[in-house]
């Protein structure tokens, strides 16, 4: 079941205690507390999607020569002063200034 994310609607209409709340895809949404009755809106929140999305992981992606290679990317290593030497790829040898 989703986890969905309330928060309390205050007199002035601002935003007040948030809380989070699991319930079926079906289920309206709630219109108030479950507990202290004060009236309280849905807020709209990004998917939580599962995988391997940490930096960590990420670096490893970005690194990994041959699945950039794979990809179409071309990768260069800083050499020098002003001079890069391609690593993985098509494209020129070296880039300098």
């Amino acid at each position: 079941m989703p986890i969905y994310l309330y928060e309390v609607v205050l007199e002035t209409g601002a935003g007040g205690e948030r809380f989070e709340v699991s319930q079926k895809m079906g289920e309206p949404p709630l219109q108030t507390h479950p507990e202290t009755g004060e009236p309280v809106r849905r807020l709209m929140t990004p998917p939580n999607i599962a995988g391997q999305w940490t930096e960590r992981a990420a670096i490893k992606n970005s690194t990994d020569d041959k699945k950039l290679e794979r990809l179409g990317f071309t990768k260069y290593v800083k050499s020098g002063e002003g001079t890069y030497e391609k690593t993985v790829g098509k494209g020129p040898d070296t880039i300098s200034k």
